[in-house]
C-alpha cells in the first residue's frame, strides 16, 4: 500500500500519513525503525506494510517491502 507523509517527528520517529483515499493513519516508532530510513519529509511518497489495521513497516515508495 502507498501513502503520502503528512507529518513526521524525528525525535519520536513517529508520524502520520495520508492514504490515497484521504484517510489519515498514524505510525509509531516500531514501524519506522523496522525500515531503512533515517528521516521523512511531509509530502514524500511511502510504501507501507500493515497488519491488523496497524502500520508495521514504512519505507520510501521506491524501496521494496520486506518479503
Amino acid at each position: 500500500m502507498q501513502a503520502t507523509v503528512r507529518s513526521f517527528d524525528p525525535v519520536t520517529r513517529s508520524g502520520t500519513v495520508f492514504l490515497d483515499d484521504g484517510t489519515v493513519l498514524e505510525f509509531g516508532t516500531p514501524a519506522f525503525d523496522a525500515g531503512p530510513l533515517r528521516l521523512l519529509r511531509s509530502g514524500q511518497r511511502v510504501r507501507l506494510a500493515m497488519a491488523d489495521d496497524e502500520i508495521t513497516y514504512i519505507t520510501l515508495s521506491t524501496f521494496p517491502l520486506p518479503a
